[in-house]
């Protein structure tokens, strides 16, 4: 009956609810770091208890979280074993010996999750077509995992070579630990993740199982948190990919939510730009800890099956651990609202990624913040309204914030107003900067394509970043500040399978092929039908992991509906070679083709969202709601901006640059090249004009 989306974040927890009929509430309230679910509960309490939800009535929550991400950050996780082929026990630690810093003489590489005292040689061996070399010694695995448990290990990873070609030792390896110590929680790579390279298959593998309690209990307590407080209906969870899952399947498979929050946004963006005619587009998501920005193409965010997490360098590739899942393809950067501003051994201002977060938060916060951040910048800058902070809920310190940058100031020997704008323009290039490298490798001219800013700072530097790239357009949407939950609610019932099957296309065994695809299918009804979805419900989007004989990365190709055959193979290399031109601006070398993996997508139909939007909640008719000073460049100085109230904008309306539009939740700050109009869907579209 209703519908229910909740992000937590790094600094807010976000929530929109809409009922029956369209009626949307929205709430934003500081993140519980210590126990998320507290924050839940404190933003989804008042929205059931406001009456516009009839007591019992059913409903559907989603729900994104970085609880992951940060158990990996922190190592939070569970005592945990890996069990692996024997001879291959340090194959996790060597990963690919690869230097992401050439020249670092004291580089650091990223310590796994399970040290080597705790990874074990199982005598056994499959060979690459899936027979057997060795058998599994089972009385040795029963000897150790009995030794394990009286050690106090709560989870076993197993990852034995060649499991993704035949899993049969990994399941009864499985089976022994169920047997011996039923309380261990384990997760085998066959089921994890079941395709080839043993470093990122057997760090994923470990992520899994590493987090597998932590996970279950905070989702379990989450229920227990909903259940008081009178929620009936269904709880679902967001995956990376951008699907959602159950909350058992959730539980199950941890890994599969290391990007959450971040996919909620992307997913929230593509929808927005079908609906507004923008099907390419720029999701530049800016919340209180980090920046994301992904490409939107043909309506669809690009999507990868690689990331990284627990980075060394949290912005360098190639320093953190591997993990092999579907992912949406975005780049997050240190910049957030509560970013710390500091002066560097040269004397330079430097800004992030460290982050205040939500506790001390920023010095404006009143929360034992003290060091100057991003908000406290914005905020002297005259862009954040210390009395209308999420609509008046939270009182901003405007002299704490002056009294952060103070220090910097001393130190710069500059004013204060200056180094505040520094804060300012420093992120905003940074964001810049990070948005043309994540264009450029995908071959897109970020010149042809709009921005869609949203979270809680998203709109107050959107339009300062697409100036600097370029951008035709800026578009920040009702409701900007809790963005992602509109994401939440866009998404469908949706589960990734791969297989990893190699051949050379011209020599590939086509009945093996649609085994493959088929069985990848039925798994995939199977854990839809227990979400809830009938079969006729389900569709199904099929791929080929290929590339050209002897190349070592893939590129991720569609393949055509129905039972696979040798006369399809030239559909096949037409879409490999579409899809090749596109990343590469041209057709690659006279070659053969093979495949690497293959890949079912298993998903539900995607919900319609009907939003009746609360306008003129203010009971003011006049969209102009006063004036403030603020800074702006073009003119050098403070200067009297028009404020405008975002709950009484009308479609049609126009206006221009410089202004200030406010909502309860975020704050558009539009420059004076700025020629701003309100669509028919209450989206503010800003298009830059030549004039200064």
């Amino acid at each position: 009956m209703y519908r229910v989306g909740i992000d937590i974040g790094g600094t807010f927890t976000d929530l929109l609810l809409v009922g029956e009929h369209g009626t949307a509430i929205i709430g934003k309230t500081l993140t519980t770091p210590g126990d998320p679910s507290v924050a839940v509960e404190n933003a989804l309490r008042p929205a059931l208890e406001n009456g516009t939800i009839k007591t019992g009535e059913r409903g559907t929550l989603i729900h994104g979280t970085t609880l992951v991400t940060n158990a990996l950050i922190e190592r939070k996780g569970a005592p945990t074993a890996l069990l692996t082929t024997a001879g291959f026990r340090d194959a996790v630690e060597i990963g690919r010996e690869h230097r992401y810093e050439l020249y670092d003489l004291n580089l650091e590489l990223p310590k796994p999750l399970v040290p080597r005292h705790l990874r074990f040689d199982v005598p056994e061996r499959m060979a690459a077509d899936g027979t057997v070399l060795q058998p599994l010694d089972e009385a040795f695995v029963r000897r150790l995992v009995s030794e394990l448990r009286d050690k106090g290990i709560q989870a076993i990873g197993v990852c034995y070579l060649n499991s993704f070609r035949n899993p049969v030792h990994e399941w009864s390896t499985a089976e022994i630990i169920a047997e011996v110590a039923p309380k261990i929680r384990v997760s085998i790579s066959s089921e994890v993740v079941a395709e080839i390279r043993e470093f990122p298959r057997t760090s994923t593998t470990l992520v899994n199982v590493y987090v597998q309690e932590r996970v279950s209990d905070y989702l379990a307590r989450l229920q227990q948190r909903l259940d008081d407080i009178g929620f009936v209906g269904n709880f679902f969870v967001m995956l990376s990919s951008g699907g959602i899952a159950t909350r058992e399947t959730s539980a199950r498979f941890p890994v599969r939510l290391l990007e959450s929050g971040p996919a909620a946004g992307a997913l929230a963006a593509a929808q927005a730009g079908i609906l507004s005619g923008h099907r390419d587009l720029l999701s530049f998501d800016m919340g209180g800890t980090t920046a994301k920005l992904c490409v939107i193409e043909d309506g669809q965010p690009l999507k990868t099956h690689e990331l990284e997490v627990d980075r060394v360098y949290r912005f360098r590739k190639g320093s953190g651990l591997p993990v092999r899942i579907p992912v949406i393809d975005m780049i997050e950067i240190g910049a957030g609202g509560g970013s710390i501003a500091r002066v560097d051994s040269l004397g330079l201002l430097k800004v992030g990624p460290d982050s205040s977060g939500a506790d001390p938060g920023p010095a404006c916060y009143r929360q034992g913040g003290m060091e100057p951040t991003v908000t406290d910048a914005d905020l002297i800058l005259g862009y954040l309204d210390p009395n209308y902070f999420l609509g008046g809920k939270m009182q901003l310190d405007l002299e704490g914030a002056r009294q952060a940058l103070a220090r910097l100031a001393e130190r710069l020997d500059m004013t204060i107003e200056l180094v505040a704008w520094g804060i300012h323009q420093i992120v905003n290039e940074n964001m810049a900067n990070a948005a043309r490298a994540h264009l450029g490798e995908r071959g897109k001219d970020p010149r042809r394509m709009p921005m869609y800013a949203f979270g809680g700072a998203g709109p107050v530097h959107g339009y300062r970043v697409a100036e600097i790239l370029r951008l035709p357009a800026l578009i920040s949407p009702f409701g900007a500040g809790v963005g992602s939950t509109f994401g939440l609610l866009a998404a469908p019932l949706a589960f990734d399978f791969v297989r990893s099957g190699y051949s050379r296309l011209d020599e590939l065994d086509w009945n093996f092929a649609n085994g493959l695809l088929d069985e990848m299918a039925d798994e995939g009804r199977k854990v839809l039908e227990n979400a809830g979805l009938s079969s006729a419900e389900i569709t199904y989007q099929r791929t080929a992991d290929m590339r050209y004989v002897g190349q070592g990365h893939e590129v991720s190709v569609p393949l055509p509906e129905g039972i696979l055959s040798e006369q399809q193979m030239s559909q096949i290399t037409g879409a490999f070679e579409d899809v090749y031109r596109g990343l590469y601006g041209r057709k690659g070398p006279d070659v053969p083709l093979e495949v690497i993996n293959w890949r079912v997508v298993a998903s539900g139909p995607r919900p319609e969202l009907k939003l009746k939007l609360a306008h003129a909640a203010s009971g003011r008719r006049d969209a102009r709601k006063g004036s403030r000073r603020a800074y702006f460049p073009e003119m050098g100085q403070y200067i009297d901006i028009p404020v405008y109230d975002r709950y009484v904008l009308k479609p049609e309306l126009q206006f221009d640059g410089p202004a200030i539009v406010e909502e309860r939740e975020s704050t558009l700050v539009i420059g004076a090249r700025g020629r701003a109009r309100v669509d028919e869907r209450f989206n503010i579209i800003v298009e830059f004009t030549n004039e200064k």
